[in-house]
């Protein structure tokens, strides 16, 4: 026996161009994504020919002090810190399939509806995907990596890593740090000032995302949680940053009306979708991480970007409707050379507490 398979190559092209957009922009992290260097989740697409591995650079900052005046620069230079990082792909699928019996009985469009069901699905992968990158240990996500290693990970980013409400409460046991935040250690403008000055003082730095030379501005992004977006937004220091320095309008003033927060150079986003958990105090405590990211955070690489897929059988009978892609994305890091220990390139985790609305 042999099958017929019907010809669907313009609708295919015409819908993968409209699922594509619509799938990252639905994602949230789009305004985030780009080619360059100073990109939050920065994006490779060397491995559309072929590949499954792509290498992204990371070039640290200078740190020498150069020569002056008649002092021989030979024998002086200083060595250019570069690091590497690996990104693996892989493929993801998904698929609806569609009777000629349904599609006769209602007159909803189905089809359309499969498209907007995958758009969907895929915007909440993404999404997903994004979200356990910024909390992975090491590459491994937040919420299966073992103690140990989340030992390795915390001792090793001592430098950029933040619990609760100051510096003093590190711990090289990632638990006992967790341990050390109290209820009361919420999130508020005087934590994000804080981590703004981790982020410039980690050796080496994060890099700001955005910079504005004429006006000496740098600007840093951060990720954080419902409920320790709620914290920040009644920070007493934040409402009054927002009543005072903004218009009072309806339309750009978050006191009216919903939206990010800035303060200090930091925009704040809520990602609904950022999960808390409890720490092991003998009160547990509800934590919520909060990402303050500077350049290259993340890496994307796409292997294959989205296509869609068109299988009709039971002579046109049935009708499937799939997509595909091959993608990979990580938290960037580098190896410090010390023990084998990565450190987060251009991130600065911080841990706040934040309880569930009563």
């Amino acid at each position: 026996m042999a099958d017929t398979v019907l010809s669907t190559a313009l609708y295919v092209q015409k819908w993968l161009r409209q699922y594509y957009q619509e799938y990252v922009r639905t994602s949230g992290f789009l305004p985030y994504m780009g080619t360059g260097t100073n990109s939050i989740i920065q994006v490779k697409r060397e491995l559309t020919d072929v590949g499954k591995t792509i290498n992204i650079p990371l070039i640290t900052r200078l740190k020498g002090s150069g020569v002056t005046g008649k002092n021989v620069l030979t024998g002086n230079e200083e060595a250019l810190g570069n690091f590497n990082h690996q990104i693996t792909v892989d493929f993801l699928r998904h698929a609806v399939v569609i009777d000629e019996v349904d599609e006769k009985w209602t007159e909803i469009d189905l089809m359309k509806a499969a498209k907007d069901a995958l758009t969907a699905w895929a915007a909440d992968k993404l999404r997903a995907d994004t979200i356990t990158a910024f909390g992975s240990i090491n590459g491994v996500s937040y919420g299966t990596a073992s103690a140990a290693q989340k030992n390795t990970w915390t001792a090793a980013n001592e430098d950029r890593v933040l619990f609760g409400d100051a510096v003093g409460n590190f711990s090289g046991t990632h638990a006992t740090a967790l341990n050390n935040i109290t209820a009361g250690m919420t999130l508020s403008a005087s934590i994000l000032s804080l981590m703004k000055r981790i982020a410039k003082t980690a050796d080496p730095h994060i890099r700001p995302t955005r910079v504005n030379n004429s006006a000496g501005r740098e600007y840093f992004m951060v990720f954080t949680g419902s409920m320790a977006f709620r914290d920040l937004k009644n920070d007493p220091v934040m409402q009054q940053a927002n009543r005072e320095a903004r218009p009072r309008d309806v339309e750009s003033n978050p006191i009216f009306q919903d939206g990010d927060l800035i303060y200090d150079g930091v925009i704040v986003r809520e990602i609904p979708e950022i999960e808390g958990f409890n720490n092991t105090a003998g009160a547990p405590v509800r934590i919520e991480p909060v990402y303050l990211c500077g350049a290259q955070a993340l890496g994307l690489a796409w292997g294959m970007e989205p296509k869609t897929i068109r299988d009709d059988w039971d002579y046109g009978k049935r009708k499937g409707v799939g997509v595909k892609e091959v993608r990979g994305i990580d938290k960037l890091r580098f190896e410090t050379g010390t023990g084998g220990a990565f450190v987060d390139h251009g991130l600065v985790t911080g841990y706040v507490a934040a309880a569930l609305d009563a």
